[in-house]
């Protein structure tokens, strides 16, 4: 339940209106959004987002099989249905074809930017640009949907898999190259994603880290869920766990846990399977090698720690098969037109969320989520991070109600050539996701293109 607390009061002593416009509807957005409406009365909150779909990574980001993460869905919904909380999808902010965030700027008395970090980080090194080297954003994208997302080409002919990364995205996507149609056909992944992934000829996935087990990213919960793939091995070498120092008693708990796990996998004898995946460790990619035009190979340096966390190489070399290559080494936020950009970090400048141009704070435009802090924690970490913003949001009240904003800024939306998609819209889309499942004979399934979206949207 939404817990209204203490309402801002103008100098006067009366209330008024506060129109504050949240870009981006994913879990930072829905939370500022809340934080909101639960801390003054007198808050009005319409969250943007270019898809027509809201939830952004939750829906967008979460593999088909995590039933239980993608169950938070539910309250964030809760967000959106809120009387003080109106959505509005396929509004494009900034880009081609978006409204300005200047123009955005004058329909509210306050924005907050909560887009989250669109693209992956690269890799640096030669042959990166080949065919059938793809991103894991990529990759997720596609199977989770996204209209946006590349033709699933990149997986034609493809019989060996590298994963560069070792968190819980690698994780996601190694498990999704060998997930059979039995585990896959019950979730609302897209049928064209279904019969690819089913239909592919990949039979072994290596998921490689440059450093040592002991500093992966995965969740051991995460990690546990490879083991319980039908008819796949998952392999851990004995030599470079043991080139690991660390002493698990020193490790968090999480750490500890994983190490103990593949410690466990590496002593068990090789059994026989159909697919296999390869968990390897102090391997650095450092080239691509083609084959016919697209990846045939990549080529590693073995590693070794250097005492101080980090790694060195060896001069040591091995090349691992594959035609496909997917670069997992984290996301990392994209400028947006109209706001200041820190390129380093890959997030806008801001002190406590207001965004700083010119090394000063400005009430009005403020930020939350990966955008704000970088693409790190937890969906769960999005929750104070918002709740920083809305608290410099609020103290800023007084001054922005002094500005003039339209008392419904969808007439000048349509002026600007946008068509808000409703929560009706959305509605309306999930119904033609229901109906879709059906007529497949599986549950719900995505809509995955574009004009499917907008002509299910507009039936409502």
């Amino acid at each position: 339940m939404l817990e209204l607390s203490a309402r801002f009061l103008l100098p006067s002593g009366s209330s008024a209106v506060l129109r504050v416009a949240v870009v981006g509807s994913g879990p930072s957005g829905c939370y500022t959004a809340q934080s909101l409406v639960q801390r003054d009365p007198d808050v009005h909150v319409d969250v943007l987002d270019r898809l027509p779909c809201p939830y952004g990574l939750v829906r967008y980001g979460v593999a088909p099989d995590h039933e239980k993460i993608k169950s938070l869905q539910g309250s964030l919904a809760s967000v959106l249905e809120h009387e003080r909380v109106r959505f509005l999808g396929g509004v494009r902010v900034g880009g081609p074809g978006g409204l300005p965030a200047e123009r955005l700027r004058e329909l509210y008395h306050a924005v907050v930017y909560c887009v989250g970090a669109a693209t992956d980080r690269r890799l640096g090194i030669p042959g990166e640009e080949l065919a059938g080297s793809v991103s894991a954003t990529d990759f997720v994208a596609w199977y989770s949907a996204h209209p946006d997302a590349p033709d699933a080409d990149f997986l034609r002919g493809v019989r060996s898999a590298v994963v560069i990364g070792v968190g819980n995205v690698a994780v996601d996507v190694a498990r999704m190259l060998v997930r059979g149609a039995a585990e896959l056909n019950p979730t609302d992944i897209p049928q064209a994603a279904l019969d690819t992934l089913t239909a592919s000829g990949i039979s072994d996935v290596h998921m490689v880290g440059r450093r040592g087990p002991a500093q992966a990213r995965f969740t051991t919960k995460e990690l546990r869920e490879l083991d319980a793939l039908p008819g796949t091995e998952v392999t851990v070498r004995k030599d470079e766990l043991a080139l690991d120092p660390t002493d698990p008693g020193t490790l968090p708990g999480v750490q500890r846990r994983n190490l103990e796990v593949l410690r466990e996998w590496a002593a068990r004898p090789p059994v026989r399977a159909g697919r296999r995946i390869g968990l390897r460790f102090f391997l650095r990619p450092v080239e691509l090698l083609a084959d016919g035009g697209r990846v045939g190979a990549v080529r590693f340096e073995h590693t070794a720690p250097d005492g101080q966390g980090g790694v060195t190489g060896t001069g040591r070399y091995e090349d691992v098969p594959a035609q496909l290559v997917l670069r997992s080494v984290g996301y990392r936020g994209v400028p947006l037109d109209g706001l200041p950009f820190d390129r380093a970090s890959g997030t806008v400048p801001h002190e406590a969320g207001r965004i700083v141009r010119d090394g000063v704070p400005c009430p009005g435009e403020y930020v939350a989520g990966w955008i704000k802090r970088g693409p790190t924690g937890v969906i769960g970490t999005n929750r104070p991070c918002a709740k920083e913003t809305a608290a410099s949001l609020l103290a800023d009240a007084p001054a922005l109600l002094r500005g003039e904003v339209p008392e419904d800024p969808v007439p000048a939306l349509r002026a600007a050539g946008l068509e808000p998609v409703t929560w009706a819209g959305w509605q309306s889309i999930q119904r033609a996701e229901a109906d879709l499942g059906a007529r497949l004979g599986r549950s719900v399934v995505k809509l995955a293109d574009w004009d499917a979206l907008r002509a299910a949207a507009r039936s409502a």
